[in-house]
């Protein structure tokens, strides 16, 4: 009875979580804790950032505990291009919900005009279009009135009604712009899917894809203490803050980075507002031309007991400058 009891506790979390993103009534984005390491995907302004042509990868596991929770990928492309003064990006995402049951892929391409405003304060502005698709597989949810309250096993039909429309496809836009002071502050703000467009499965229930709004700002404080010291090995700390609102969610990040070159470490504080939600953890490495990160949120809610946090691993590949003759800046951004 125990194991039964597991199982029908499981399945009705997973029911509960899926069929809310269903209906969308509070849906969100994905996130990814490690956000500077997905530098397209948190503000289009940070395309071309680098100067030089970056890949970067990214790999999320949201709540293992529930099994193929959420599983979300991402990759992306950017360089800096003299000819149009400014960086130019291909952003690609894929979120997979309930082991493949809700599918969300999305194709984006950023623009981000760079210039500066004083000598020491750098800008950038930009705008991504994307294709979002939102894809149901009917035949892979289970609902609560499918479970055999006795045995445990799905051996009922369900009274929920199938999608309209299984597959969602429509285009979405974003802007956003960043500014650097001198490599030791910065901060930017960016909105996401500027259009709402609508994204729901069924005809007689409009839903949104409601603006996503960020904000983020930092600082770099060089913690060497001569001028002897080595100039390619970093030590410095950077305090952070990033603040998200998408329809009635609202989340505040606090934390911090420390790079000791060629280690990275950070700790921050989620919160949610309307409860406190996680505890995270980060290492990272810089070797030569190679950055790797993993992370891991410790959840302090209520689904601390279930959810098993999050594993997010980021990987990033700088390649050797095109440009040869850089009048703009780097953005002095953390690296994960």
């Amino acid at each position: 009875m125990m194991k039964i009891g597991i199982v029908y506790r499981r399945s009705c979390y997973t029911v509960f979580f899926l069929f809310a993103s269903l209906w969308s009534c509070f849906a969100q984005d994905p996130e990814f804790s490690q956000f500077y390491a997905n530098p397209l995907y948190l503000n289009p302004a940070l395309t071309g950032a680098t100067i030089c042509p970056r890949l970067t990868g990214n790999y999320r596991n949201q709540w293992p505990g529930l099994g193929n929770a959420f599983n979300t990928y991402s990759f992306s492309y950017d360089q800096y291009l003299g000819l149009v003064h400014g960086g130019i990006g291909l952003l690609f995402m894929a979120d997979r919900a309930g082991g493949g049951s809700l599918n969300t892929t999305t194709i984006g391409l950023s623009y981000a005009y760079k210039f500066k405003i004083t000598q020491k304060l750098d800008a950038s502005l930009a705008v991504r279009g994307s294709y979002y698709q939102r894809h149901i597989v009917w035949e892979k949810f289970i609902f609560e009135d499918q479970i055999n309250r006795v045995t445990g096993q799905v051996d009922q039909p369900t009274s929920e009604k199938p999608p309209d429309n299984p597959t969602v496809s429509t285009v979405d836009f974003s802007s956003g712009f960043m500014l650097d002071y001198d490599g030791l502050v910065y901060g930017g703000f960016s909105a996401d899917h500027m259009t709402q467009p609508k994204n729901g499965f069924y005809t007689d229930n409009v839903s949104h894809l409601y603006i996503k709004y960020t904000a983020e700002a930092g600082a770099s404080i060089n913690l060497k203490k001569g001028s002897g010291d080595d100039e390619d090995k970093e030590f410095s700390v950077s305090p952070n803050i990033l603040y998200q609102q998408q329809g009635g969610f609202h989340q505040l990040n606090i934390g911090a980075y420390l790079t000791i070159d060629p280690l990275v470490c950070g700790l921050w504080f989620r919160h949610n507002f309307e409860n406190a939600d996680a505890v995270i953890v980060m290492a990272g490495i810089h070797y030569k031309n190679l950055r790797v990160g993993y992370s891991y949120d410790l959840n302090v809610s209520r689904l601390f007991s279930v959810s098993g946090g999050a594993h997010e691993v980021s990987a990033s590949w700088q390649f050797p400058c095109i440009e040869r003759k850089r009048k703009i800046r780097a953005i002095k951004c953390p690296r994960f």
